[in-house]
C-alpha cells in the first residue's frame, strides 16, 4: 500500500535511479513488512532551483545529492517500526549508491484505509 515518491536532483543515470527505488522498496519490505509485490513509485529529477532545501538544517550537513523520499502509507505503524525504516533505508542507499545518510530525508505521510483505490473505481482496504 505505499505510494513512494522520489525526488532527486536532475543528472543521475538510469542505473542509480533503478537502484535508489530498489534501495527503498527493499527497506520498506524489511522494516515495514510492505507486500513485496506493493511496489508504486513515482521518481523525479528536478533542476538546482526546482529542489530546494536548507543545507544545515537541525545540524544535518546536507549537500546537492540530497534524496528526498515521501511514503504515503496506511497508518497504524509504531514508532519503533518508522525508526527501523529510516535506519535500514539510510544504510541500504549507503550501501548500493554511496548516498549519504546526511543526503537522505524521509518523510511518512499516515492515510485512513479508506483513502485506497488500486484501480477498477474500487476501495479495496475499505472495511
Amino acid at each position: 500500500m505505499p505510494l513512494v515518491r522520489i525526488a532527486l536532483r536532475a543528472g543521475k543515470t538510469e542505473e542509480y535511479r533503478k537502484a535508489l527505488g530498489d534501495g527503498v522498496h527493499r527497506a520498506l519490505v524489511e522494516a515495514m513488512d510492505a507486500p513485496a509485490q506493493d511496489r508504486f513509485q513515482v521518481i523525479t529529477e528536478h533542476p538546482a532551483v526546482g529542489l530546494v532545501y536548507d543545507a544545515a538544517y537541525l545540524g544535518v550537513q546536507r549537500t546537492d545529492d540530497i534524496v528526498m523520499v515521501q511514503i504515503t502509507l496506511s497508518t497504524g505503524r509504531k514508532l519503533a517500526q518508522k525508526r527501523k525504516l529510516y535506519k535500514r533505508m539510510a544504510e541500504l542507499l549507503a550501501e548500493s549508491l554511496g548516498v549519504r545518510p546526511q543526503d537522505l530525508m524521509i518523510n511518512l505521510v499516515e492515510v485512513a484505509w479508506e483513502n485506497w483505490s488500486f484501480g477498477n473505481g474500487e476501495a479495496q482496504y475499505a472495511l
